[in-house]
């Protein structure tokens, strides 16, 4: 007959020397990765008044929470177990698979022209990026060089699209710590990003603007003056932001030796971007491998710190909207002058007007878009610096007009990995600060 405990708490109770019943407990504790569930330390479990109580057994005895997926600071997706002593955090999970969405597998059944709409929703708050890093390794297996215009219009929009991510940021990770002022004036100048964003692409997200063999369209007639407001706004907006929060006590105590991650570490787990910068060390693709794109014809400095610390994490994304804008005054200085894509015509539409006074132009047009173009059988790895570290593109072709393979490497999957060992003997308050910091883009992770 079962004991009212085993009915209770689903557990058989442990018969055999105490050896044994320490080797059960022990196995019990490690990780599930099939039911993906931490086990805890032992439990005592007793009876009470009133029923069966499961209560600690020793004042050194864990218990197991869920924080979230459904929390608002954890992205509404994002599912951290911990382990807790207390307040303090003995070890940290990360649980993900709720926003799953299967883009990989999606992106091997369309064409290379179509690919461009399903991998700009993979960071959504970085999308020009994604777009960026799919339109690189297609080219690179077409062997395309792209016009001078092409490259300088890319950089400008991609910095941009950086800007609005790192105000994203500020936005929402002074809203998580408590500083709820900082999700109005952080939206504030995000808000005039994107709207310039809208007037060129025509979307304020998910954009499909950078396609392969260029750009959907070429700049609007005034661009330079619009995009030199959004750069004067977006400059004052920060120095805002460092006024109210870089020198708050309650800031301070918060951020400030919260969270912190050694350069071994950070490399061990992959993390990229700027967790790996506040480290200490300045790895930045723009810098040491800018593919197809000219950073080695601007000026502009990669930011890094060395605590590895919420705090530093902070100013890293803080100082690098002002490199964006500095690299994006550059653009708007140096533009050149030509065609915003390649004149292939196996890859590129014929012009808009075209198709209206010539039969050939329109079946192109239709062909295009319905089968669209060849790609010579090889396989490519392309990576960029995306706000949140190194996304790269893996594509493998098999000489049709669909992709054989498409891998994303997504930074915000891997950076995930450092939440564990930044948790790990904090406390539970802190939790927040540190998944904020991270800056992971669930839609990125699940593709």
């Amino acid at each position: 007959m079962t004991d009212p405990i085993s009915r209770l708490t689903g557990k058989r109770p442990r018969h055999g020397s105490p050896e044994q019943i320490a080797g059960e407990e022990r196995l019990e504790r490690q990780t599930d990765e099939g039911a993906q569930e931490l086990r805890p330390t032992k439990l005592k479990e007793v009876v009470l008044a009133g029923g069966p109580w499961p209560e600690m057994d020793d004042p050194g005895s864990t218990m197991l929470i869920n924080m979230g997926p459904q929390h608002p600071s954890t992205h509404g997706v994002l599912r951290i177990m911990l382990e807790l002593d207390s307040e303090v955090v003995i070890q940290a999970k990360p649980v993900v698979g709720y926003l799953h969405t299967g883009m990989e597998k999606t992106g091997e059944e369309l064409t290379y022209v179509q690919g461009s709409t399903n991998v700009t929703r993979m960071d959504y708050a970085s999308p020009l990026a994604n777009e960026l890093v799919f339109s690189l390794a297609v080219e690179n297996l077409l062997d395309l060089e792209m016009p001078p215009r092409v490259r300088w219009m890319r950089m400008m929009l991609v910095e941009l699209s950086r800007m609005a991510s790192h105000l994203l940021f500020q936005a929402t990770n002074g809203m998580d710590l408590g500083a709820v002022s900082m999700i109005i004036y952080g939206w504030r100048e995000r808000e005039e990003v994107l709207r310039f964003l809208e007037r060129v692409t025509g979307l304020r997200m998910n954009h499909n603007f950078i396609r392969p063999g260029g750009l959907a369209a070429d700049l609007h007639d005034g661009w330079q003056e619009d995009v030199l407001n959004v750069c004067d706004l977006v400059e004052e907006g920060v120095q805002e932001y460092d006024d109210l929060l870089s020198a708050n006590p309650i800031w301070l105590e918060r951020t400030v030796g919260v969270g912190k991650i050694t350069t071994e570490q950070a490399i061990a787990l992959g993390a990229t971007g700027p967790i790996l910068r506040s480290t200490g060390f300045a790895w930045d693709l723009r810098k040491s491998q800018a593919v197809d794109l000219p950073y080695d014809e601007v000026d502009f400095d990669v930011i890094y710190t060395s605590n590895g610390d919420v705090f530093d994490r902070y100013r890293i994304r803080l100082y690098e909207i002002l490199e964006s804008v500095k690299i994006v005054r550059q653009c708007v200085a140096r533009m050149p002058p030509g065609d915003y894509r390649v004149q292939d015509l196996k890859v590129t539409p014929p012009p808009r007007a075209r198709i209206d006074e010539s039969m050939e132009a329109l079946i192109h047009h239709f062909k295009l878009f319905t089968e669209g173009f060849k790609v010579p059988p090889g396989e490519t790895y392309v990576a960029v610096e995306s706000p949140r570290g190194e996304i790269g593109c893996y594509l493998v072709s098999d000489g049709t007009g669909k992709p054989m393979r498409l891998h994303i490497r997504g930074p915000s999957f891997y950076n995930l990995q450092s939440m564990a060992p930044m948790m790990e003997g904090s406390m539970v308050a802190d939790g927040v600060a540190i998944i904020s910091s991270v800056d992971p883009i669930m839609g990125e992770v699940d593709r």
